[in-house]
């Protein structure tokens, strides 16, 4: 398929209208018409319905739009890896969870910027489903998750130990703090404290929560690597004989992998992940 068959389908999801998708793409609106026809033609269904208003999905266009973000992606993932910038020899992709990527992430792609100078490298944040997704399809060659999924073709290794402490405000203790590390730990949570619909605040980002909790008080679970320094400086106390919960993170990358340049990578983040530094989230 037409790669701009799919680009110009996308950019009329976003503008809403093909008026409005022919000013963005610089092209005429007959021109933006004869590629939706087209497309349409390949597909052998209708994608839009038109109107006043402008233009809407069908039931099978609606179907089709994450298969065209698919498509979109995998181009510009390939342009990138083709076309290196002068001095360089090979492109890294590299991934983490958005609770991870400081330091981790950061300190990982400095040390690749010192130690392999020859590495390109893209980066991308996002949840556990969608890097494990991109490492499926090629996009990624790593990413530093807390939850793997294990699929043929992808190598799951133990990067460090994690364990998520209850810790409380000195201002006060109330109220608690609800925040959802992922299925695991609501798992290990549910066996031993009360339900997460009888905090009256939850929240599903860590640095949030710390934040209130640092400004008005309260009491939650968080990560002890983050929580170290408040704890040291006494902004923060540790709950007496309250459970601890394992949070371990994983490395995981594609087994099939041929640049030379990711096994050195790899032991690179193997050598971050043993470095006492603070953690910022």
């Amino acid at each position: 398929m037409d790669i701009d068959l799919a680009r110009t389908f996308l950019e009329i999801v976003s503008a809403g209208s093909f008026i409005k998708a022919s000013e963005r793409l610089h092209i005429t609106q007959t021109a933006v018409t004869a590629r939706v026809r087209s497309l349409e033609g390949e597909l052998g269904c209708k994608l839009f319905v038109r109107n006043r208003a402008g233009a809407r999905l069908t039931p099978e266009g609606e179907n089709f739009l994450p298969h065209a973000t698919e498509i979109l992606n995998a181009w510009n993932h390939a342009k990138r890896s083709i076309a290196l910038p002068d001095g360089h020899q090979s492109r890294l992709s590299l991934g983490s969870e958005t609770s991870l990527w400081n330091p981790l992430l950061v300190n990982w792609i400095t040390w690749i910027k010192d130690q392999l100078p020859e590495a390109a490298v893209d980066s991308q944040v996002s949840d556990p489903d969608r890097l494990t997704k991109a490492l499926e399809r090629g996009q990624l060659d790593a990413a530093i998750v807390h939850t793997p999924n294990y699929y043929a073709g992808i190598n799951v290794e133990l990067l460090l130990e994690e364990k998520l402490i209850r810790v409380q405000s000195p201002l006060t203790s109330e109220p608690n703090l609800f925040i959802n590390w992922g299925s695991e730990f609501e798992r290990q949570y549910m066996a031993v404290a009360s339900s997460p619909s009888q905090s009256a605040f939850s929240f599903d980002l860590g640095p949030l929560a710390l934040q209130v909790m640092l400004q008005t008080g309260g009491n939650g679970w968080f990560r002890t690597r983050v929580v170290e320094p408040y704890l040291s400086s006494g902004k923060l106390l540790r709950v007496a004989d309250a459970p601890e919960f394992t949070y371990p993170v994983y490395l995981t990358y594609r087994s099939d992998s041929n640049k030379p340049l990711l096994q050195t990578a790899l032991k690179g983040v193997k050598e971050i992940a043993n470095l006492n530094v603070p953690w910022m989230l």
